[in-house]
């Protein structure tokens, strides 16, 4: 491994150990949101992209979502048993995405992982303002 692939290796893993819980949240919704675009962008290419491009993807973003959901705590609060509902939605979808290598369900599930990450951004953000 390069100096450079080292140095960028050590700045991930530090940044990871050293996040508060609201910004790992984040964290996982960015890389749900690249994977997700990732699988879409192999599934929508031309004469197909190698089928484990799209797959890899699919898999690894089936596995944040449920990271989310075994980490969700349902009696924080009033919403969190509607959080599950929709993790258990996400996977169902994103497994059917998989098997069927149908972007047209991968779609639907980017934009909710965004609309997501981008309400848990704004609360962390409102957490550490005053």
């Amino acid at each position: 491994m390069s100096t450079s692939a080292l140095a960028r290796s050590r700045y991930a893993r530090d940044s990871v150990t050293t996040a508060s819980p609201a910004r790992l949240l984040v964290m996982l919704y960015d890389r749900l949101v690249r994977d997700l675009v990732t699988a879409e962008r192999a599934l929508a290419e031309p004469g197909g992209a190698p089928a484990g491009d799209a797959r890899d993807a699919l898999l690894h973003a089936q596995e944040i979502v449920l990271e989310l959901r075994a980490s969700l705590d349902l009696d924080a609060w009033d919403g969190a048993a509607g959080l599950a509902d929709l993790y258990a939605f996400l996977h169902g979808e994103l497994v059917a995405a998989n098997v069927d290598r149908d972007v047209t369900r991968i779609t639907p599930c980017r934009q909710i992982a965004e609309e997501l990450r981008d309400a848990w951004r704004q609360a962390a953000l409102a957490t550490v303002s005053p």
